[in-house]
């Protein structure tokens, strides 16, 4: 169950620089590529001649060539030239609005004329230079939903993540969850505690003393169809935490976009945006690195998750409080899932 009329993210600029990309999304197989003007083009994955993978082409003159029988498609879907063959009657494909923005490739999987590039997110730290930011891309073998809740609840640092970013403290500390309009927002702040590994190191690269006690924030933010964006940090002890002055904090952005690929897998898009030291570019590396480390962790959880759930499917689960901004983001997304099947009929 997924919203298609929306903005997800497709692929990073990086990943079409040299060769069409083939990938899946909501169901829909697509090939992206470059055209004449280096703009992003994404048409259906689907050669109308002998319904070969366009994406297994190449590119030539702004257009994708298929690799099968070299029959030639334009960014709008439509046959352009085949060796030995009008293509005048040849059947179109499908194209999809896609839009290349924040160092990233976004696509609208649904109906194209309700595309609205305002639609895309405004993500401040991609557009300040006072911000850096360094993140990669996973494939999971499970709905994208367990990702959502998996990130809406940090409880499971402490047993997943114990040597990097878990501590007994988020046990120990309440969880808050607020729904503002489309946004689910859940919180937990932890005062005067010692600072765990990963941001441990995040201060000593600031700066700071990371044997000093300090107040520490998690605060997960899921705006449909699939975003989430976690604000964490730790601020020295008693000087206001989350609004602490930058002199005695570390403070970043967990970015989060998880893209559906089919009803039980996925593509995650994972960064980390950091508001310190934004030149560094030796940190900003180590960090993503860190950072990957960390998230690979949840990738065997969730996906033996799924097969758990798959196979005992009439199992009833709980639902505890820390449970509830994924219960809540759900709810959100069934939500504008039916109103969107309603507007369809």
């Amino acid at each position: 169950m997924y919203l298609k009329n929306t903005w997800y993210v497709a692929c990073t600029p990086d990943e079409i620089e040299s060769k069409p990309l083939g990938r899946q999304i909501c169901g829909e197989r697509i090939a992206f590529f470059r055209s004449a003007d280096n703009q992003v083009a994404a048409v259906e994955d689907f050669c109308p001649h002998r319904g070969a993978a366009l994406s297994l082409g190449f590119v030539e003159n702004g257009n994708l060539v298929c690799g099968y029988h070299g029959l030639v498609m334009g960014c709008d879907g439509k046959p352009v030239a085949m060796p030995m063959q009008r293509v005048g009657g040849f059947p179109c494909i499908k194209s999809f609005p896609v839009i290349e923005k924040y160092g990233f490739v976004w696509v609208w999987p649904g109906d194209a004329a309700l595309a609205d590039p305002a639609l895309i997110p405004h993500l401040e730290w991609a557009v300040s230079e006072e911000w850096a930011y360094g993140g990669g891309m996973f494939h999971l073998n499970c709905d994208y939903r367990l990702m959502i809740d998996n990130l809406m609840d940090l409880t499971h640092e402490t047993y997943v993540h114990p040597e990097s970013i878990g501590q007994d403290e988020i046990d120990e500390s309440p969880v808050n969850t607020r729904v503002e309009g489309d946004t689910v927002i859940t919180s937990r702040f932890m005062d005067h505690i010692q600072a765990p590994p990963f941001l441990a190191n995040a201060m000593r690269a600031n700066g700071l003393d990371p044997d000093k006690p300090v107040d520490r924030w998690q605060i997960s933010r899921f705006s449909p169809p699939s975003h989430i964006l976690i604000n964490v940090g730790v601020a020295y002890a008693g000087h206001g935490g989350f609004d602490a002055d930058p002199s005695v904090k570390v403070s970043a952005v967990v970015v989060d976009f998880i893209t559906p690929e089919t009803e039980n897998s996925h593509w995650y898009f994972w960064g980390m945006a950091r508001h310190f030291k934004a030149d560094d570019a030796a940190l900003t590396e180590r960090i993503r690195k860190n950072q990957g480390d960390i998230f690979a962790q949840d990738l065997d959880v969730l996906e033996a998750q799924q097969k758990n759930l798959a196979r005992y499917p009439d199992r009833r689960l709980l639902m505890l409080n820390i449970d509830s901004g994924g219960v809540q983001a759900r709810r959100m997304i069934d939500r504008m899932v039916q109103q969107e099947q309603r507007e369809l009929v």
